[in-house]
């Protein structure tokens, strides 16, 4: 598994939905990128110019809403997922 480093934080995007609202197949060409996912880890900090460590405050498990365009595509063993900064995870979903 990924282990992310620094305070990035590893994300399973949710899946694009395959139909429109009207009922229409979409293509994978026509899908919008999704906005939000699954944490599956979260990196260990990073030591700030002062010295103190920031830890995100992102847990295992949770879901999230992250900037469309934020973070890294990364694939391992034919799953898709994003490497994402903090400052790019723009809210929690309970």
């Amino acid at each position: 598994m990924i282990k992310p480093s620094h305070d990035f934080v590893l994300v399973k995007p949710d899946e694009p939905d395959k139909l429109s609202k009207g009922g229409i197949y979409l293509p994978e060409s026509a899908k919008e990128k999704p906005q939000q996912g699954k944490v599956i880890a979260v990196g260990p900090g990073r030591v700030l110019e002062n010295g103190t460590t920031y830890v995100p405050p992102f847990k295992k498990g949770e879901f999230v809403l992250y900037k469309r365009y934020g973070g890294q595509d990364i694939e391992v063993e034919g799953k898709e997922y994003l490497l994402i900064e903090p400052k790019d995870i723009i809210a929690t979903i309970d």
